[in-house]
């Protein structure tokens, strides 16, 4: 039997082992699971994997992205770059990490981008700030990160003025304003500045439509949430467990 999981703390809630487990249904895939494993301390990691010799994959959640990373023998490129990994690949008794959150963004975000989306501004500075940074650079998307109270690299939303909107029709929103049960918070953008040339793409994905997204959609922005990345991430970290 091949062991796939996620770690992470708490697991209240986990997509992915749901999506996993209708996943080996509908293709027919035998002799494989999907566990969630709520470790709270990262240091319980190494006696998990021993407890699970079958082990093959792990996807890494919130609070580990970072934390993992010193319990791993390689990262990939991306991975490095970022400073984050979400995936975890064993081989031949190497712990390989990845982050397919970036290939998940960027497979969902690149069929909506259109010529004039060509300067981004990133709200919020934390972890999932960094894979959305790595996929803008990829793109030769310039950005710039909006952030409570502006810092070196970071402007504060007050210092959003027409010119920026102007200019920066993509708008990516990393943080969980506005994440289920607080359904009515959003940043704090001069929304009236939107207009229809805007694509505002939230990560969140509970609600469908946040506050921020809807406040685009009723200037005619184009809008899109992270349901669809979280399905291309696990579709992602699937193609790297099983790519011999």
């Amino acid at each position: 039997m091949k062991v796939y999981g996620l770690i992470g703390y708490p697991l209240s809630h986990s997509f992915s082992k749901g999506f996993f487990a209708e996943k080996f249904a509908r293709e027919g895939i035998r002799n494989c699971m999907y566990e969630s494993f709520p470790i709270p301390e990262i240091a319980g990691l190494p006696a998990l994997i021993a407890q699970y010799p079958d082990l093959q994959g792990l996807n890494v959640t919130i609070p580990y992205k970072q934390a993992v990373m010193p319990y791993l023998d390689e990262l990939s490129p991306a991975a490095a770059q970022i400073g984050a990994v979400n995936c975890i690949r064993f081989k031949e008794g190497r712990k390989v990490g990845y982050n397919t959150d970036a290939i998940g963004f960027r497979r969902s975000l690149e069929p909506l981008l259109k010529a004039h989306h060509n300067k981004a501004l990133v709200l919020g500075t934390g972890g999932a700030a960094k894979a959305v940074q790595y996929v803008l650079e990829s793109l030769n998307i310039p950005y710039k990160l909006v952030s409570r109270q502006a810092a070196a690299d970071s402007i504060s939303y007050e210092q959003l003025d027409a010119s920026i909107m102007a200019s920066h029709t993509l708008i990516v929103n990393t943080t969980p304003l506005g994440m289920y049960p607080n359904v009515d918070a959003a940043p704090a953008l001069p929304y009236e500045q939107l207009t229809d040339k805007h694509l505002l793409y939230d990560l969140i994905y509970n609600p469908a439509v946040t506050a921020f997204l809807q406040q685009g959609a009723d200037r005619g922005a184009t809008i899109k949430n992270g349901h669809e990345m979280l399905i291309l991430q696990a579709e992602a970290s699937w193609e790297i467990w099983n790519n011999d």
